[in-house]
């Protein structure tokens, strides 16, 4: 059997696809139990967060696992496979084991160091033993890898790369100012009581808002948070609970929002955002500023232009006698600076006519046979330019004159978006006097972070640790065969003291005991040096061929050695401790 995972993260998928292919915890149940019921795989579990979706199993399969655990996760995602495949990854293996620990660490979280995926990791492994879905190895590995995370956080500075997305989201939302400062004496709004809301609430808390109101769908549990947060002795907040219906009269009293919900729709719209908003920011409920550049180049397009007035005045005097050029014949956007002003006529032409419609007369210019060069072109257009733009005769279309932006309103209300699938209308972004930071921006702003030189000190403790769990698990692979060897020597140790005493009969107590002592220590001794070598090479890469040597050379029934290992398995499961 052999390790493998398949998922998606922040890393090879956009939020939209992360947003649609989310799984609810009900979700999660039905997938673990399809993925233990296909075939190529023995165990199973799922870790699940706001930015990565992964499934882990035991597979006696490589192609075939990928294949079952690819189309299982498009099946309860409900995200097409054609569309899912492009952006999934696969790790085998140590691979596997190396992308878990690292996971664990916060060496692949979307805010480097983060530490609340150790608690994400702790509730996989629980939701997959409760359904029993995880066996020896996938207890093996998960235990392993909350350990390994413990320790680069106990033994590194790795905290100090990164923080929690709750943290690093409030850092977006005061927009670099210290966050206590920025905090203190705010009105909170916690929408969710779930494990990241709850972080929200007492991260918010202990950096100062006066008052945190918390809506959630079960009131019961809102009810507990605000408790919780009211009984802290490191905080003053004020707390209590609100019904989820009361959220739009809430928000009209709230500094900072933060949703994270369970909820597969939106739980606060633009317009919702936008009404309890309203008369706040000084502007109309919704007015946004995003988009005033185009608004303003839209209306110069629309609107005539300056000289068009004097171009129709142009038009209607070219009907006058002597005026050498009609100008109704001019094709639209005919421009003197540009390509146009020689398009159609020559340039002594629309010099006499720059002449005529300054002095009113056309001037008596004698034309030169044959047609002028280049430079006299451009000379005479030059000049026909100057003339034309003083006087405003001849229309020309200029590029809108760039347009300042105006600048939006301090927010009155800041928004920070947890979920996944998203809780805010993404269009919120384009609300005046809002702010929001939600899991897309979070992304953006951290793609730029500096990483920490502990970074490079954790990765040496994951390629560590990769090594003694690679090992521990090849050896633990070959003890099943070495347990059936050693069961075998004592049959037949026991076999031949019996044929023995059919031969002996008056053999005293004392004899027999001793002869039987010393015949097993023969064996043990003969078996001693092969058995323990065979432990360090089956621990090694590539060694998992000698439980089958072991197997062949001393003719060991296969059966046996796998009621060995299913009685180990058994031993594990009831022992196991705490995850």
């Amino acid at each position: 059997m052999s390790l493998l995972v398949v998922g998606l993260s922040h890393r090879s998928a956009p939020v939209s696809v992360l947003e649609r292919a989310s799984l609810n915890a009900d979700a999660q149940l039905k997938l673990l139990q399809d993925t233990v019921a296909a075939e190529p795989a023995a165990e199973a579990a799922v870790l699940a967060t706001c930015n990565r979706i992964e499934l882990y199993a035991d597979v006696d399969k490589f192609h075939a696992g990928v294949a079952e655990l690819s189309t299982l996760l498009a099946q309860h995602s409900g995200v097409g496979l054609e569309e899912l495949t492009p952006h999934l990854y696969v790790h085998y293996e140590d691979r596997a084991v190396h992308h878990l620990f690292s996971v664990a660490c916060g060496l692949d979280s979307m805010v480097v160091g983060e530490g609340q995926i150790l608690g994400q990791i702790k509730d996989s492994l629980a939701r997959a033993q409760d359904l029993h879905s995880a066996g020896r190895l996938l207890n093996d590995l998960f235990q392993q890898a909350l350990r390994v995370g413990k320790r680069a956080h106990h033994e590194t500075g790795i905290d100090r790369a990164g923080q929690s997305l709750v943290t690093f989201g409030l850092e977006q939302l005061s927009a670099g100012a210290d966050v206590q400062r920025w905090a203190r004496g705010k009105k909170a709004l916690v929408i969710g009581a779930g494990s990241m809301s709850s972080l929200a609430a007492a991260t918010l808390a202990r950096s100062g808002v006066a008052e945190i109101v918390v809506a959630n769908r079960t009131f019961e549990r809102a009810e507990r948070l605000a408790q919780i947060l009211s009984e802290g002795d490191d905080t003053d907040v004020l707390a209590r609970a609100v019904p989820m219906d009361a959220v739009p009269g809430e928000l009209t009293r709230a500094d900072v929002a933060v949703s994270c919900t369970g909820a597969t729709g939106l739980v606060l719209t633009a317009d919702a955002v936008a009404a309890a908003t309203a008369g706040r920011t000084g502007a109309p409920a919704g007015a946004a500023t995003v988009g005033v550049r185009q608004a303003d180049e839209r209306q110069t397009a629309e609107t005539p232009l300056p000289n068009a007035g004097a171009a129709a005045a142009g038009a209607a005097a070219a009907a006058d006698d002597n005026c050498p050029l009609d100008l109704s014949s001019v094709p639209s956007g005919f421009s003197v600076m540009g390509e146009a002003a020689v398009a159609g006529m020559d340039a002594a032409t629309l010099e006499q006519h720059g002449a005529w419609a300054a002095g009113g007369t056309a001037v008596d210019r004698p034309r030169e046979t044959g047609r002028p060069g280049p430079e006299a072109d451009a000379e005479l257009i030059g000049a026909l330019a100057a003339t034309a733009t003083r006087v405003g005769r001849i229309p020309e279309r200029r590029r809108p004159e760039p347009v300042a932006e105006v600048p939006r309103p301090e927010p009155v209300l800041f928004l920070l978006d947890l979920a996944m699938p998203r809780d805010v209308d993404a269009a919120v972004h384009r609300l005046a006097g809002v702010r929001l930071v939600d899991i897309e921006s979070l992304a953006d702003a951290s793609a730029d972070a500096p990483m920490a030189a502990d970074v490079d000190m954790v990765r040496r403790i994951v390629a560590d640790e990769v090594a003694a769990f690679g090992a521990a698990q090849r050896a633990a692979h070959i003890t099943p065969t070495v347990v059936a060897l050693r069961s075998m020597a004592a049959d037949v140790v026991a076999g031949e003291i019996a044929r023995l005493e059919g031969r002996l009969p008056g053999l005293d107590d004392k004899h027999r005991a001793e002869i039987t002592q010393t015949v097993k220590r023969v064996v043990d001794k003969l078996l001693h040096a092969p058995t323990v070598r065979v432990k360090q090479l089956a621990a090694e890469p590539g060694g998992a061929g000698y439980a089958d040597a072991l197997r062949t050379l001393f003719d060991l029934d296969q059966e046996t050695v796998a009621s060995v290992s299913r009685a180990e398995n058994s031993t594990t499961e009831k022992n196991r401790g705490p995850a």
